[in-house]
């Protein structure tokens, strides 16, 4: 169906891009010019902005950079920082794809590493452009979902439309992610009873507990000001919403940010960290969970809002699904799909459904979203912790033999 992109590890990529990637917010503005005078939608930027390390910053860039649509990587590092470039570079290196390193205090300061990593970016490109291409199909396919700026639309339209998308894509044999246990919360029971194995229900359940002491100690849960303005009046009203985008699939597994799901099938993942409340609030923005899905391993991200959102991101394609007829005739220009003509009787459920995996399919054949037409390319990585998940959270890497 698909003409994929083959990485050394046998995944299939749907883009070919070239990361430019910042170690430290010193370097951000030398990446950032990298990038800008560059000119090449497919050589993208991304970052940590932090100095001291972090074992989850790590993980997550490392699979950010070798991601099946990535084709090779400019590490740009001021020189001083807490990040392991070496370590990265080595990661990057040993799946074949082209990288290179730049440290702006031994290349001469800001204007010197810009020329530099302009050189660079375009050699690198040049390598990753010689990528074989192989046929692809839905079973090959990782596709993810959040949902941003939801209304009392959102639960009745767009995001259960894309639980009919995600059941299609189940079926065919794609591997489906949706988030978070946040948002989630007054629903562990019913996705409990879906899972695959009762240990499965019993870690999901744990999993929602977690969020709900962790957003108890913060003092706010996951709603925002927009959501009691658009209609949604409580966090279980909400969450109810937020539930519909999973579907009616079993669901396979529990995973946390980074973790790649052993075999096709429905997922849910957890992206509150463990242990103590240290660095704040876990979804500190929409696109830091698209990050997180990114990088175990989403080629694109299926994105609902009721009362509207314009972003899209690095590295994987953004599909914008519109919950409200008034916001898509407020901002049509940034939506793919009109999952408010539900409403006002255009169209049904399975009609928008069936919407949703054609333009699937469509991205992935190599069509562009909304966003990425725009230019958005939006990117943020912060602070986390994450323990190793159990075997109870991926029955079927226990039975394969694969290691979660």
């Amino acid at each position: 169906m698909f003409r994929g992109f083959l990485r050394s590890d046998r995944r299939l990529g749907i883009r070919n891009n070239i990361l430019v990637i910042y170690l430290v917010e010193c370097a951000h503005h030398v990446a950032r010019s990298i990038v800008t005078k560059a000119d090449d939608p497919a050589i993208q930027l991304v970052g940590f902005p932090g100095c001291y390390p972090n074992g989850y910053a790590f993980r997550m860039m490392k699979q950010l950079a070798t991601h099946p649509n990535v084709g090779g990587a400019l590490i740009v590092s001021l020189g001083c920082e807490g990040f392991d470039r070496d370590g990265l570079a080595e990661s990057i290196v040993a799946t074949g794809r082209p990288v290179e390193t730049l440290v702006i205090q031994q290349a001469g300061g800001t204007r010197s590493t810009i020329a530099a990593g302009l050189e660079a970016a375009a050699r690198i490109k040049t390598t990753a452009d010689k990528t074989e291409r192989v046929p692809m199909g839905l079973s090959d396919l990782v596709v993810g979902t959040i949902c941003g700026g939801s209304d009392g639309t959102s639960g009745i339209t767009a995001n259960p439309a894309v639980g009919r998308c995600f059941d299609t894509l189940v079926a065919a044999g794609s591997t489906c992610m949706f988030e978070e246990t946040g948002e989630l919360i007054g629903c562990e029971q019913v996705m409990a009873e879906r899972a695959v194995t009762p240990e499965l229900g019993a870690e999901i359940e744990a999993a929602v507990a977690k969020a709900e002491s962790y957003y108890s100690t913060l003092g706010y849960g996951s709603f925002a000001p927009g959501n009691a303005d658009g209609g949604l009046t409580t966090q279980e009203e909400k969450s109810l919403g937020a539930y519909s985008k999973s579907g009616d699939s079993p669901i396979s597994g529990l995973i946390k940010p980074g973790d790649i799901p052993p075999s096709a099938g429905l997922y849910l993942m957890d992206v509150v960290p463990d242990g103590e409340v240290r660095f704040g609030f876990p979804n500190i923005s929409d696109n830091a969970e698209i990050v997180e899905m990114i990088a175990s391993g989403c080629h694109l991200i299926l994105f609902t809002t009721g009362r509207g959102s314009v972003v899209g991101s690095a590295i994987s394609p953004v599909i914008k699904i519109c919950a409200n007829p008034e916001t898509y005739a407020q901002l049509s220009e940034d939506m793919d799909i009109n999952g408010g003509a539900m409403l006002t009787g255009e169209k049904t459920l399975a009609q928008v459904g069936e919407e949703i995996f054609d333009k699937v399919c469509s991205v992935a054949s190599g069509g562009q979203s909304v966003s990425e037409e725009l230019g958005h390319q939006e990117f943020i990585l912060t602070y986390k912790s994450f323990e190793v998940s159990g075997p109870a959270c991926l029955p079927h890497a226990t039975q394969t033999g694969v290691n979660p």
